[in-house]
């Protein structure tokens, strides 16, 4: 199987488009059609429903995906394997990109200090994606506010993030801080029903945001407020920069790694998760 062709399939799958998958592989578009008919003569199936605006998978289609996915993050592991320029392990990452942003830069930073001949590899994922990868051994690591509780996935808590409700005004009012400025942060179903709980009349929020950081950045440009893990803000609380808002409850989430139990990392797992120092961790 030629790795090009699955490559050239999961682009056209991402962009729909056999021009935009050309620009995206710098290859010509009949180059990319010719890819795609080779790939669908091998397989004796077609792969996808072309029309003058778009393509669409079949459910050939969709089957292949996930294999496609899961073959060329086989064949990176194999590289970095094979030839990563002389490094002694590999190490495969994945979080979503919240987890990403508050909590997992610095640990990165620390881990190629703690480990210098390390081949790392990161993803950033959906919950879903990431413990499909997992089973299937494409992940070594990963961390997730919700994980999944099987019996061949081991899962740690390793921090507790404390969501403080901060504000760029002084003197905001609880019942104000959650009207129009407010910015709902993406941390979890877990978190939309506490905020239902804890303020049942509070509106639906005209701006909901992906990750912490890029709700920090905006209420500092535009006003507002939001809830924010309390490492991330306490230096501009500090700095009176933003302000917290008085009486509103405080709510935790906990970030957990997830690994598999057999896996032939697990030394270097253990090494990687010992960076961490929060001393209420715990397995789960």
């Amino acid at each position: 199987m030629n790795i090009e062709l699955l490559r050239t399939f999961l682009e056209l799958t991402r962009t729909r488009h056999f021009a935009q998958a050309a620009g995206m592989l710098n290859v010509t578009q009949a180059a990319v059609s010719a890819r795609i008919k080779q790939l669908e003569m091998l397989l004796d199936v077609r792969l996808f429903d072309r029309n003058k605006r778009e393509v669409k998978l079949t459910p050939e289609g969709h089957r292949l995906k996930r294999h496609a996915e899961r073959l060329l993050a086989d064949w990176r592991k194999a590289r970095q394997e094979v030839s990563a320029g002389g490094a002694r392990h590999q190490m495969s990452i994945s979080s979503s990109p919240r987890l990403w942003d508050i909590l997992l830069q610095k640990w990165l930073i620390n881990l190629r200090r703690l480990e210098p001949d390390m081949a790392l590899i990161t993803y950033s994922l959906g919950p879903d994606a990431i413990q499909r990868q997992l089973l299937e051994g494409v992940i070594d690591l990963a961390f997730l506010l919700d994980p999944p509780m099987l019996e061949n996935l081991q899962v740690i808590e390793v921090i507790a993030l404390k969501l403080t409700l901060v504000s760029t005004e002084p003197s905001m009012q609880i019942d104000n801080a959650v009207q129009d400025g407010f910015v709902m942060v993406d941390w979890g179903l877990a978190h939309a029903l506490e905020l239902q709980r804890a303020y049942p009349d509070m509106p639906e929020p005209f701006t909901r945001l992906a990750t912490a950081r890029l709700a920090l950045e905006y209420i500092r440009s535009a006003g507002g407020s939001a809830y924010l893990p309390l490492t991330m803000v306490n230096s501009l609380i500090r700095r009176k920069r933003l302000f917290v808002v008085k009486n509103a409850p405080v709510f935790e989430r906990h970030a957990y790694a997830v690994f598999p139990v057999h896996s032939d990392r697990l030394v270097l797992i253990n090494q990687a998760l010992s960076l961490f120092t929060d001393k209420s961790s715990k397995s789960r």
